[in-house]
């Protein structure tokens, strides 16, 4: 649904990264989620961790195999007008009346999807079904990372409308791989989440009120430093890659006064928070009881994988 071509260099810096965090911020942000949750849920998180970790990237992989899977990762609000942060339906029914779904589906539905994954991990949890728990807990994770991104929140999402090609992976996979080391995951422990729909909301609010800052200073910096300086060259699979420089991240990421750090602390915890909501929704099941993943979820996984492995990936303006 956004494609394009201009960026291929800084997909390199991960394999097949680009436009969702990246790989190492979702397999990153999935995993801390898990030391946020409370005694009866943490043992069980933590023995399937590394499915939690390694599959937070699965909903990237079937951006192109499936229908209706691109346009659960972001919204573009600047379509509906300047307002439409505060004017637009929050409850899928209402939106639907407005606008109709093939202008929701055209452009965006993350925040309902949040809300529409959040009542099936509820069922799953219901149903004590270990597979679905698992499977779901984990994508869950990824779409609300995603809707903490606030280049998902319009449709200038590479910069491409304003002249600044690449700032969608600078932002959300230079930055975090360079200095994300440094940040402060320490987030507390998940809290209960009255109103579930509009919280999704509350985090593409806090994106989209960071999107102007995002543009912003990337392009004042833009007009501080050589090109020869804004970029460097880096060995990537044995691929010569151009990047982001350091100094130019540096100062980027100093000019955005910890922004980037915010926005993974706020997914991270409330990640953990929708985790926990459904699980209290659903009325405290005891975690321990539950079976080990079944045969037919492992078999899924590697059929997936190598239905993605063997699949076409077309370039999206921010990864080509």
């Amino acid at each position: 649904m956004k494609g394009r071509l201009i960026l291929l260099a800084f997909t390199l810096l991960l394999p097949l990264n680009g436009y969702t965090w990246g790989f190492f911020a979702h397999q990153r942000i999935n995993r801390l989620a898990v030391f946020s949750l409370p005694p009866e849920m943490v043992r069980f998180y933590k023995k399937h961790i590394r499915y939690i970790t390694e599959n937070a990237v699965n909903p990237d992989k079937r951006r192109y195999a499936v229908e209706g899977e691109a346009p659960r990762h972001y919204i573009d609000l600047d379509v509906y007008g300047d307002s439409a942060l505060h004017k637009m339906p929050r409850f899928w029914p209402e939106a639907v009346d407005k606008y109709t779904e093939d202008t929701l589906m055209a452009y965006g539905i993350v925040p309902w999807h949040i809300n529409r994954m959040k009542y099936q991990l509820t069922q799953a949890f219901q149903e004590r079904d270990v597979d679905r728990i698992l499977r779901l807990s984990t994508e869950i994770g990824h779409y609300i990372a995603d809707a903490c991104v606030p280049l998902h929140t319009t449709q200038n999402y590479n910069g491409q409308l304003t002249g600044q090609h690449g700032i969608h992976a600078f932002w959300e996979t230079r930055l975090p791989e360079l200095f994300s080391d440094s940040y402060d995951f320490f987030v507390g422990q998940a809290t209960y989440i009255e109103q579930p729909q509009l919280k999704a909301w509350e985090l593409v609010a806090s994106a989209h009120t960071a999107l102007d800052s995002v543009l912003y200073f990337e392009r004042e910096l833009t007009q501080e430093f050589d090109e020869e300086k804004k970029y460097s060259y880096e060995v990537r699979n044995n691929l010569t890659t151009r990047v982001y420089s350091r100094a130019f991240s540096e100062a980027y990421s100093k000019r955005l006064n910890g922004q980037v750090e915010r926005q993974m602390r706020l997914a991270i915890h409330t990640i953990a928070s929708y985790w926990y909501t459904a699980w209290v929704d659903a009325g405290q099941p005891d975690l321990r009881r539950l079976a080990d993943l079944s045969a037919k979820e492992l078999q899924r996984l590697e059929m997936e994988k190598k239905e993605y492995e063997q699949g076409a990936h077309p370039a999206r303006e921010e990864d080509a």
